[in-house]
């Protein structure tokens, strides 16, 4: 074991359950909005809702839970997008006990069928027809289940109607009895290798990191004197999405809700709302980056926005050099031309978020250095932090005015952090989950002599920074026996604006590959800027060999971040991206890398037989067949 990162807890300890923080505030601020819905969904209007009509609606929707027979101990599953009912739902059965198990609504009929019966659901709350066919469909395997409530046939509204004649001491009654340590949540894990497990997740779990980032960070996150506000667009059924909610609930900030994941109904949704405080997972951050350079470039306006882009990451660095102790900050140059970018192009990119955010987060996986420095340096800092659905959400953050780029920041307070002996990040504190539901092997595995094994790899510098560098079952070992990480290389591909997924790999081969797709919008694009000339054929021979130099060019840039052994000698750009309809995307975005493998088997081999010299029979076959990276194309 080495190197411990610790920090003593500095919050008041729950003494109830989540849903009492709607009850106090409506009691203390019954006035205060703390969440805005739409009357219309996707218009540009908002309409506030305040604290005591949001208790009170979580009242009358609580009564109508106790009168279809749900009590303390019930498991309700919600199978919904990031919608306003989801929140109200979910405070709803926490205050009478009830446990939430989060589906995603694009979860499969499988998945679905297990969740329902590996929890052992009393009621699952569905959106539509199809999630119903769905449940439907496998009702006759589920004998626990009672209810099936679909929101968009008025279900909450019947819940509210049978309910009416429950007196609402019932529901202050039941609320009373829940416990910090009672069960709020049974997560699953997005199973990237094999069946998702339940995680039970208590009360305390969920509100612990919560209150610690509030108390340290939540005024932050609006200018001061003014109310923060947060668009939730992120999936609930994910952990980092109930967190946002709860931190927004609990800490007095005004919530949006935005159910629909397209780039369009999200720059509609931020352009409206406004938010002052932003927060994503790094593929969104790296999709608004492309989605800068591809606009400046339709614009003619490429060149500039490269500038201000270099700029801006030089102006961070320089900044982030300061405030560690380790430079005097950005020159004069350097100052005057952020000056002059800061009016013609930064004000204009953060308009694209609503021109209100001030700060920002990024969870799920590690933020990329460079991209964190240009966020920062266009006046957008982003709090890259790490967490897992076993701690409820965050576990570490950056500490003001100390924040390091690159890394994912220090244990929160009342968090205690350490690395194995082979790197493996392990946890101890509060938000550690219960336990594996029903797995009690499983709970021992992760949970050792009362650390969380994370399965995460990383490192601790002399300040306590973590810098997560992988997954320890995503290492891959060459014939050769060089391990790799590949976490850092796909990041960095994923950085050039053409490739939209990269994957690698090489276990048991003579080197490290990689699998790549493309970004459809770009490449568009790409292609329409390239200069067309003679006959069709020729000029599809002409646009594949440039697309094959550009893309050379972006694995070489990647190669430069790490040693020669690491670097990528082959790769392959596949016709398909990875998704959830071929099974190969988790519906948290995750790769399911060793689905990945098997899926692309052919292509793997392909790519390095492709590579590969037939040996002479005088003279061995060097090794250097493999220094320069080659590309097949499918």
């Amino acid at each position: 074991m080495c190197a411990y990162a610790l920090a003593p807890p500095t919050v008041t300890p729950l003494t109830g359950g989540l849903a009492d923080s709607v009850f106090e505030t409506a009691l203390k601020a019954p006035a205060r909005p703390v969440l805005a819905r739409r009357p219309v969904p996707g218009s540009s209007v908002w309409e506030e809702v305040s604290a005591a009509e949001l208790r009170d609606q979580v009242v009358e929707l609580a009564k109508g839970m106790i009168a279809s027979g749900i009590s303390p101990g019930h498991r309700v599953a919600i199978m919904a997008r990031t919608r306003y009912e989801w929140t109200v739902l979910s405070y709803a059965l926490w205050a009478v006990g009830a446990e939430v198990v989060p589906i995603y609504p694009t979860s499969s009929r499988e998945q679905v069928e297990w969740i329902l019966r590996d929890a052992g659901c009393a009621a699952v709350v569905v959106e539509d027809e199809q999630a119903v066919m769905t449940v439907g469909s496998v009702c006759g395997t589920l004998p626990s289940l009672r209810h099936v409530w679909q929101l968009d046939a008025g279900a909450l509204d019947e819940l509210v109607r049978a309910g009416a004649s429950v007196a609402t001491t019932t529901v202050d009654s039941l609320r009373r009895i829940v416990l910090p340590d009672s069960t709020a949540v049974i997560a699953y894990t997005s199973g990237t290798t094999g069946r998702p497990l339940g995680c039970a997740l208590s009360h305390l779990n969920l509100v612990s990191s919560c209150d610690t980032l509030l108390a340290g960070w939540g005024r932050t996150a609006a200018p001061p004197g003014e109310q923060g506000s947060v668009l939730a667009f992120l999936p609930f059924s994910h952990v980092y999405g109930l967190m946002i909610q709860s931190l927004c609930l609990r800490g007095g900030l005004l919530m949006g809700h935005e159910p629909e994941l397209s780039g369009e109904a999200l720059a509609g949704a931020l352009r409206s709302f406004r938010p002052t405080y932003f927060y994503a997972v790094p593929s969104v951050f790296e999709k608004i980056y492309k989605t800068y350079l591809r606009t400046a470039q339709q614009d003619g306006r490429g060149a500039l926005f490269e500038r201000a882009a270099a700029t801006a990451r030089e102006f961070a660095a320089a900044t982030e050099r300061r405030r560690l102790g380790e430079g005097t900050g950005p020159g004069l140059e350097l100052r005057l031309q952020h000056a002059l970018f800061e009016r013609t192009v930064y004000r204009r990119l953060r308009s694209v978020l609503g021109g209100r955010v001030v700060r920002a987060s990024s969870g799920g996986s590690a933020l990329g250095r460079e991209l964190s420095h240009f966020y920062e340096g266009i006046g957008i800092y982003v709090n890259d932090g790490y967490g897992l659905t076993e701690t409820g959400g965050g576990v570490t953050m950056q500490p003001l005015g100390r924040e390091k780029s690159g890394t994912v920041g220090q244990a929160l307070p009342g968090v205690d952090l350490m690395l194995a002996d082979d790197g493996e990040v392990l946890l101890r504190g509060a938000s550690v989950f219960q336990g594996y539901l029903g797995d009690r092997a499983a709970t021992l595995d992760a949970l050792r002599g009362g650390w969380l094994a994370t399965g995460d790899l990383g490192w601790l510098d002399a300040e306590g920074y973590l810098t997560i560098t992988g997954r320890t079952k995503d290492v891959v070992v060459t014939s050769s026996g060089k391990s790799v990480a590949p976490a850092a290389l796909e990041q960095r591909l994923r950085m050039h604006p053409l490739i939209h997924q990269a994957v690698v790999v090489g276990d048991n081969r003579p080197c490290v590959g990689a699998l790549l797709t493309l970004d459809p919008e770009f490449l568009a694009f790409w292609r329409g800027s390239l200069t067309s000339q003679g006959e069709a054929p020729s000029r599809q021979t002409r646009e594949e060999n440039a697309l094959r130099e550009e893309i050379g060019r972006a694995v070489a840039a990647a190669n430069s971040t790490v040693s020669h052994a690491e670097s990528i000698r082959v790769f392959r750009i596949l016709a398909r991206p990875f998704d959830q309809t071929n099974g190969l995307l988790t519906p948290s975005m995750k790769l399911r890398r060793d689905a990945i493998v098997e899926h692309c088997a052919a292509e793997i081999d392909a790519m390095y037989l492709a590579r590969s010299r037939p040996p002479r029979p005088s003279v061995p076959q060097p090794r250097a067949e493999w220094d320069d990276a080659d590309d097949v194309f499918r």
